[in-house]
This record gives structure tokens, sequence and C-alpha cells, in this order.
């Protein structure tokens, strides 16, 4: 059973930095691109940033292109997103996110290509 377990977040002043992780277990980690995706109240989910399984490729959202950093560990099965210099619009449930097994698409896919989820770490930020 694929299980992805984020951790990270909390209530940060605009401009500051969090570390967020995803520890993940059930499937072979190393083999699979994996993605963050974020959502707000109200709003549908917003397709944050994704990783290829070896790290050489990494895509990013216009929102959150140059301040935000995903990187991952296959040795601890850990996928991480540094968040940089955040203002209040990054205020959201942020979810780490499998891609989808037997996916043979371009790369990064779509955010439905990622549709193992996890239970989310809350980002607030706020003066």
């Amino acid at each position: 059973e694929v299980q992805l377990v984020e951790s990270g977040g909390g209530l940060v002043q605009p401009g500051g930095s969090l570390r967020l992780s995803c520890v993940a277990s059930g499937f072979d980690f190393g083999l699979f691109a994996m993605s963050w995706v974020r959502q707000a109240p109200g709003k549908g989910p917003e397709w944050v940033s994704a990783i290829s399984s070896t790290s050489s490729r990494k895509w990013y959202g216009d929102s959150v292109k140059g301040r935000f950093l995903i990187s991952r560990s296959n040795n601890k099965k850990t996928l991480y997103l540094q968040l940089n210099s955040l203002e209040v619009d990054d205020t959201a449930m942020y979810y780490c996110a499998k891609r989808k097994d037997g996916y043979d698409g371009g790369w990064p896919g779509k955010i439905d290509d990622y549709p193992y989820w996890g239970q989310g770490t809350q980002v607030t930020v706020s003066s």
C-alpha cells in the first residue's frame, strides 16, 4: 500500500522559509517521479513542482519558480520541498504525490498523472 507522510508545515511570516518533507513507503520510491501539489481553501489543486526518479529533471509551476526547490533522497525514501521567500498566497495544504504505475508519457506529464497523495501538511503565511 502506498503511504506518503508529509511534515514540516507551519506558520511563517511573509519572506520566511520552510522545508517540507515527505516520507514514502509501500513502493519502490527510487523508481517513480514525485510531485508536490497544494490546495488553498476554496480553490482547486495547484501543481507546484515535480522531480524525476533520479533527480535529473525538475519542473516548477510559474507561481513558485525561483522561490521553491524540490529534491529527494532515494536512500531515505524522502521527498523535500524548500520554500523560500514565502508569500501570503502560498498559504495552502501541501501534498506530496506519487506518479501512477505504468506511466509512459512525457516529462513532467500533468497533475492527474500523480494520483497518490499523502494527508498533507499545512503552510500558513501571515504577518
